[in-house]
C-alpha cells in the first residue's frame, strides 16, 4: 500500500516510494509487480506509467459506495 498524507504530496515522494518498491522487488528476485488503483488517481497513475507499468485490466465497481473504475497495472521485471 502506497499512501502519502496530503501535506506530503507534491514533493516527488510518491515517485520515490514507487522507485524504492521497484528496486526492492528487483533485488529480491521478483519477476513482476502487480498493483491495483483507481482511474481517478491521476497523479499516481502518471507515476506508474512513467516507471514502466502498463494497464492490464479495468473494471467498474461500487464497493466503496459509488461507481469507480478500478485498474490493474503490471510491471515485468
Amino acid at each position: 500500500l502506497l499512501l502519502l498524507e496530503p501535506a506530503a504530496r507534491g514533493e516527488r515522494l510518491g515517485r520515490r516510494l514507487v522507485d524504492e518498491c521497484i528496486a526492492f522487488a528487483r533485488a529480491a528476485g521478483y519477476r513482476e509487480i502487480v498493483l491495483w488503483t483507481h482511474a481517478v488517481l491521476t497523479a499516481a497513475r502518471a507515476i506508474y506509467a512513467a516507471t514502466g507499468f502498463t494497464i492490464a485490466e479495468t473494471w467498474t465497481h461500487d464497493e466503496f459506495g459509488k461507481a469507480e473504475v478500478s485498474e490493474t497495472w503490471r510491471l515485468i521485471l
